[in-house]
């Protein structure tokens, strides 16, 4: 899952108008972006296997500090806890949290069984919709255009940047996953974790987009 996770994102502006794009995008990609330095350090482990699932060729070997279910809720309660702390706004810090944890509930519909319920061992979970590239396709670019249109409906742009800055992410958003869905797998796990970890660049462009828009009265 890549653009279903910034779709909730999106989606969780028009419950929460107060918080800003970028922060939502840290929440709902946190795992994703704590991955890539698990991996660089050591870690946390993953292979590239070309054809090991129709949408992917990852195959995630080791990665309970990062995705297992238990440190999930740890990861969440610390983003939420965080940002009540700095922003003493209530339902922020929930949305925030709830985004941390939708991440793992998306990934379990993609992925094969690979999950952890809790560090160190125990069952594995996963759905497998990776196995089909077109449900993949539709799933994610669906919750991108659902994702899209909630973010739409609860803000306005105050200018050209706002309104230009959002629709140009939509695109290189949709731009990446293609890429990814239809081109040839990384070349090794450095390169791939370096990708990840440009994902950042992603967080300050939501920064960006929302100092040029603004709540819709009612949002």
């Amino acid at each position: 899952m890549f653009i279903g996770h910034f779709a909730v994102a999106m989606g969780a502006k028009s419950v929460a108008p107060r918080v800003s794009l970028g922060t939502l995008i840290i929440a709902a990609q946190f795992l994703d972006l704590l991955w890539p330095a698990l991996l660089l350090a050591g870690i946390e482990s993953v292979r590239i296997v070309p054809g090991i699932m129709e949408a992917t060729s990852l195959e995630f070997v080791n990665y309970p500090i990062s995705h297992s279910l238990l440190a999930v809720l740890g990861w969440a309660l610390l983003v939420g806890g965080l940002y009540w702390t700095v922003r003493r706004h209530a339902r922020g810090a929930w949305v925030l949290g709830a985004a941390v944890v939708s991440h793992w509930i998306l990934d379990l519909i993609v992925h094969q069984p690979d999950l952890p319920i809790i560090p160190g061992g125990g069952p594995r979970v996963g759905l497998g919709i990776w196995n089909s590239l077109a449900a993949t396709l539709a799933i994610e670019l669906g919750l991108l255009a659902l994702g899209v249109a909630a973010y739409l409906s609860a803000t306005r742009s105050r200018d050209a940047v706002g309104r230009y800055a959002f629709w140009a992410l939509v695109i290189v958003l949709a731009g990446i996953y293609l890429a990814s869905a239809f081109g040839p797998p990384p070349p090794d796990v450095r390169s791939l974790a370096a990708t990840g970890l440009a994902g950042w660049l992603l967080v300050l462009w939501g920064y960006w987009i929302d100092r040029h828009r603004t709540a819709r009265r009612g949002s």
